[in-house]
């Protein structure tokens, strides 16, 4: 079974109590990162692991929003929230391996609270970069590798049962791909004693 399968799986199990797990985690810990990263957002916009649609919301008027997502049934609760909102998305089953979409098409990409779960980030990364057009804006939010050793050490403790039961890591650093990938970082936050971290990074034009 490939890695994609078994978070198709994994997710389809979860899809329920996705957003009363993720109530809790936004309230505690990430703010106003759902709007800070969606305000950005202009023109055709992609969300990569759309999930149940939690950042709907916060899309300004005017974007033209696609969005990919790897489970059914998370995608299905995705559609039904998108529904309620009013809000036009074209979302469309995939993985973030393999977008299904030609070099330089959109103006943004968005991905938030989902590299930590995707099986290969760096990958999932230049993917993300290959479809957004010259000049266009990468936004990023996701838990990462804490900022002190005490924090670290207790990630690297929880990943020894989060990565083989759930595919959840909690040592990466998304921004060092970005920034391999030759993105330009305009905005950069790191908070929570640097568990989570926010950024925008435009490609050259």
């Amino acid at each position: 079974m490939s890695n994609d399968e078994k978070q198709r799986r994994h997710w389809d199990r979860h899809a329920r109590g996705y957003d009363r797990q993720m109530s809790f985690m936004e309230r505690r810990f990430l703010r106003d990162t759902r709007q800070w990263v969606c305000r950005q957002a202009a023109g055709d916009t992609l969300e990569v692991a759309i999930g149940t649609g939690r950042n709907l919301p916060f899309y300004p008027d005017g974007v033209r929003l696609t969005g990919v997502e790897l489970s059914p049934a998370m995608a299905e609760i995705g559609r039904q929230r998108a529904r309620e909102l009013g809000r036009d998305v074209d979302l469309r089953l995939g993985t973030a391996h393999d977008l299904e979409f030609a070099d330089c098409t959109f103006d943004t990409v968005v991905c938030t609270l989902s590299l930590c779960a995707i099986p290969d980030d760096r990958r999932a990364v230049t993917e993300m970069v290959r479809v957004l057009r010259p000049g266009g804006l990468l936004l990023l939010a996701d838990h990462v590798i804490g900022a002190t050793v005490p924090v670290r050490a207790l990630q690297h403790l929880i990943e020894l049962i989060s990565v083989p039961v759930a595919g959840e890591h909690f040592c990466r650093r998304p921004i060092l791909h970005v920034e391999a990938a030759g993105l330009m970082v305009e905005k950069h936050e790191r908070f929570a004693r640097g568990v989570i971290e926010r950024l925008a990074a435009r490609r050259p034009a």
